[in-house]
């Protein structure tokens, strides 16, 4: 089969191949799924677990890409839940292959059934930015109806879900951006609009939640506006300083049925609309991955 390969550790986008690839082998509870479409993380080539295996040991070249949309091609010894010919979509493991393949091997229980009304591109792009924003609103931030949250980057991939979550929980929302994202974030239902290129973050006032994909100055100014009781959750980097009587939480999205199958409805029914982001051939993937761009789906075998 072809795939994306990176032959380098740490080597950079430049190192990025189409190549023959062994085809997968579907361990004992595995599914193999036919990649109808894949998504990406640009900073993935940095991450440990892409050039290692849950016991240290080197797994290069290995092949990027941890959401996938696709079919049921084979399963495993042992799986359940699941069947030959089955739509599925959901996350693969961080320290196995990838995928960006025409096949990848997936644990059954990180996937999650696909109905025919949501096509494979629109579905490859949720699966990791749907579960952040669940996680990170309502796993670690506790998020309920009536309290506000600030969320940052809100029309990024993360963001402009997690504005449509919150705001479908009855929160008031807060969403940040640059000028040119103010319709497309009000238009999700963010309640205020906040340019992070002209308006000042102190204005804000305190907020219930803090919701950050950008770190850096943006998380470090975040601090103080979450008031005594909340919570500051970040997915970008740890917090450098600690809120005042307030908890801090840095996570990184873990793969959930549960969850998938609450996304899964949610699209199906129109209450969850991602932002459109660009889309590639495997063969451009290296180039997308190069060009540094945000969220990016690889159409692969048969994609809508």
């Amino acid at each position: 089969m072809e795939a994306i390969v990176a032959t380098e550790r740490a080597a950079g986008p430049q190192r990025l191949v189409l190549a023959d690839v062994p085809y997968p082998h579907a361990a004992e509870n595995d599914v193999v799924v036919e990649v109808h479409a894949a998504c990406f993380t640009p900073g993935e080539l940095d991450w440990p677990a892409t050039w290692t295996d849950r016991a240290g040991r080197d797994r290069s070249p290995t092949i990027p890409g941890h959401a996938v949309s696709g079919v049921v091609a084979q399963l495993g010894y042992g799986t359940t839940g699941l069947t030959l010919g089955q739509r599925v979509f959901g996350i693969t493991d961080w320290a196995r292959n990838g995928t960006l393949a025409e096949y990848v091997a997936v644990e059954a229980r990180n996937l999650a059934p696909l109905s025919a009304a949501i096509g494979h591109t629109a579905a490859a792009g949720v699966p990791i930015s749907g579960l952040t924003a669940l996680q990170g609103l309502f796993t670690h931030a506790h998020l309920v109806a009536g309290q506000s949250v600030l969320i940052h980057g809100a029309a990024g991939a993360v963001g402009s879900l997690a504005v449509q979550l919150a705001h479908e929980a009855g929160a008031y929302v807060i969403g940040t951006g640059r000028t040119e994202h103010r319709d497309t974030i009000v238009g999700l239902g963010a309640h205020r609009f906040v340019d992070l290129q002209h308006d000042h973050l102190s204005n804000v006032g305190q907020v219930d939640v803090v919701f950050d994909v950008i770190g850096g100055e943006i998380l470090d100014r975040s601090v103080s506006l979450v008031r005594p009781g909340g919570t500051l959750v970040s997915v970008s980097e740890p917090p450098r300083v600690q809120p005042d009587q307030a908890r801090a939480v840095f996570f990184v999205v873990e793969p959930d049925r549960s969850g998938l199958v609450d996304l899964e409805s949610r699209l199906r029914d129109g209450r969850l609309r991602p932002v459109p982001g660009s889309t590639c051939s495997l063969a451009e993937a290296p180039s997308a991955f190069g060009a540094g761009r945000g969220k990016t789906v690889v159409t692969i075998t048969g994609a809508e």
